[in-house]
Parts: structure tokens; sequence; C-alpha cells
């Protein structure tokens, strides 16, 4: 059994992570939940789980739901909430779930007061993949993937040093774009961007994954996960979903984890891991799905991918600053303001115009997001 925290409670990620809590009794004991503002359905949560802790990012609603519950659960809010529930004491891991940079603060505060973080979240190694790597080895305590690409990873990998690793192949779905004609891409709508061929996710995710900055990103949190240069993760497109991700070791052996698309399978082995625990939920019959298929990325259609490459290879605050701007972007292209190709365009404006810093502290990782942010100019 296993006491987990879940940042991150409502959402696509958070809402499969309940699944897997449900489907585990006996091995997952949720203990703390934060959701963003979504109070009805956290309430909900809470009368199937009784955690003993719950978030909500508005202090009002925070208050009303405190008044319902009683002395039933505690009722936090805000940063300061989530901290709170990072490192409640009682904590074995605690899943970081929420969409963009939040997650950050109370990753660190959960390794620092000694639990294990699963990370769904990739923003926080994008940022400061350096620092809060530094910081699990010094505490002593697992970073464990909860991407399907980097569980896949870890899965081949099973220990081995990266020194037995020629290259990591992330794979790509290629998004709803894969075979649309670089000359349409300005008539794309948010509708048709959000249309994912292979997986439900939230918004944020999927246009990253349209723009396949979502691969770009995975290719930095890859490098910090396994301890291994930008210059050996690279990404192959497989429209199919099946193969998650493979290692291609130094004598040319390849290594692949494979099942049909469902973000419980790796949810469930970060929470369960060292151990296999049976489940029925996910089920993969080969020869129903029949052909699996793999093609370079068009990195003229889809520059994100060399985009993040740079900034990954530079390091520092790059990264941060790309993480940043292409929320920004994201947002802007959400809301109708700008195009589908201009998201690319602002980050890569905003990295230009970006004063490196090469070993930055948390306050100048910060700094450059907040920099960014401003600086993108949306």
């Amino acid at each position: 059994m296993k006491n987990v925290v879940l940042l991150g409670s409502t959402g696509s990620i958070g809402t499969s992570t309940i699944k897997v809590a449900e489907d585990l009794p006996d091995y997952v004991h949720l203990i703390g939940l934060a959701a963003g503002n979504n109070a009805p359905l956290l309430l909900e949560q809470w009368r199937r789980h009784r955690p003993e802790a719950l978030c909500l990012n508005d202090p009002a609603r925070a208050a009303e739901l405190q008044a319902v519950l009683g002395g039933a659960a505690r009722v936090y809010s805000g940063p300061e909430g989530l901290m709170k529930l990072a490192t409640l004491p009682g904590a074995d891991i605690v899943l970081i779930a929420i969409v963009g940079t939040a997650g950050l603060q109370p990753a660190l505060a959960a390794i620092r007061a000694g639990k294990d973080i699963a990370v769904a979240s990739k923003e926080i190694l994008v940022m400061a993949g350096q620092i809060v790597m530094e910081e699990a080895r010094k505490q002593g305590v697992r970073v464990l993937a909860v991407d399907s690409e980097h569980s896949a990873i870890f899965q081949c990998l099973e220990g081995r040093p990266a020194s037995a690793v020629r290259r990591l192949w992330l794979t790509a779905s290629g998004g709803p774009f894969r075979t649309t004609p670089k000359a349409e891409f300005g008539a794309i709508t948010v509708e048709r961007a959000l249309r994912h061929p292979s997986w439900v996710m939230g918004p944020k995710i999927t246009i990253d994954s349209a723009t396949l900055f979502n691969k770009g990103l995975e290719m930095i949190e890859a490098r910090w996960l396994f301890d291994i240069e930008m210059g050996r993760v690279g990404v192959v497109v497989h429209p199919q979903s099946v193969v998650h991700s493979l290692v291609e070791f130094v004598d040319g052996s390849l290594l692949a984890q494979l099942s049909t698309p469902d973000m419980c399978l790796p949810i469930q082995y970060a929470l369960t891991y060292p151990h296999r625990v049976s489940s029925a939920r996910v089920q993969t019959n080969l020869a129903k799905l029949g052909a699996l298929t793999f093609e370079e990325p068009d990195l003229d259609r889809f520059p994100a991918v060399e985009l993040a490459r740079r900034a990954g290879e530079r390091g520092g605050t790059v990264p941060a600053v790309m993480n940043a701007a292409n929320e920004v972007a994201v947002t802007a292209f959400c809301q109708g303001r700008i195009s589908f190709p201009q998201i690319t365009e602002a980050v890569a404006n905003t990295m230009a115009r970006h004063e490196a810093v090469a070993q930055p502290t948390l306050e100048e990782v910060l700094a450059a997001d907040a920099w960014a942010r401003g600086a993108v100019g949306l």
C-alpha cells in the first residue's frame, strides 16, 4: 500500500489516477487531492476516497468546501495549499499532474520532505531539470515518469546505465496534422487542433501535440530523467501510438514497450513501482492492431522539435524561456489571437532575445520564466 498525494486530481491525468486508485484499493490510498477550481468534482472524489486533505486555487471556494466538510478533512488553497499537500507527513509519493509551471515548487518541497515524486507535468523538468534531479539524488528519493513515453523508456532500461545506451527514441503520433500540407497551417482552427488522433488529453497538451512542442518538451525531460545528453535523444513518428518509446543499446539492440494507448498503465506502474500489479484495464490485441508503422518527423512543418533540441543543448535558462513562451502562445492561439504557425514563431523569437544564464539558481529560472511571459508580447 502506498499513500499518494495527487496534485491535479480533476484533469485528464488526475481522473485517470483516480481510476487506478479504484482499480487497486489494496495498493493505492489517496490521502491528498488538489484541484484547480472544480470544487464539485473534487468533493465527489473526496466522498469516494476520503483523503485527509484537499486544495483548491481559490480561497473563497476552499472556504466553502471546508464548510461543507466540517472537520472531516482539511481544505487548503492556492500555492501555499499545494505545498501543504506536497509535504503531508503520511505521503509516500506525490503525483504531480498540474498543467504548466505551478508544479515546480511543490515538486521540490515534496523531494525535500523525503517523498518520491511521479511527474506528469513535464514543465517541472524542462524548467529546472538539473535542480530537481540533483535535489532528488541528495535526498535519496525517486523521480518516476508518468508520461507514457518516459515510462516506456524507464521500463526498457531496467536500471541499465546511460553508457549502455546508443539512443533513446521517443515516439510521436504525429498529431492531427501529420499529413496536412504546410501551406494550410495558417487556416488551422482551435477545434481542429484539439482533435488528437490517439489520446484524450487536456487542451494545453493537445495543442502541444499538434505543434509537436509536446515531443520537444519530452526530449528535454528525457535528458534529465535518464541522465543522457540531448544528442542521444531522438524522435520517430508512430501514428498508431502502440509503441510508446524505444531504447537503442550500444550493441544495436532495440527494446520497446507496447500497449494500446491508455494513461492508466504508466500511472499504475509509477504508483506501484517496483512491483507489477495485476489489472484488466489495459488489453492489447496485436493481431487486431495489425501493422505498426514509423516515419521521420517533418522538421520543416514542425520546427518545434528542433527548437526544443536547441534549448535542451544550450540548457541553463533557455528551456524555461521556451516553455513559458509556448504556454503564452498556446493560450493566445486558443483565444483566437494568433494563428497556428505563430505559436512556434513566437517561441523562436522570444528564445532569440533571451540572455541565457548557464548555471541558474531556482530564482533565476523563475525570473527567466517571468521574463519570457512578458517578452513574448501576445
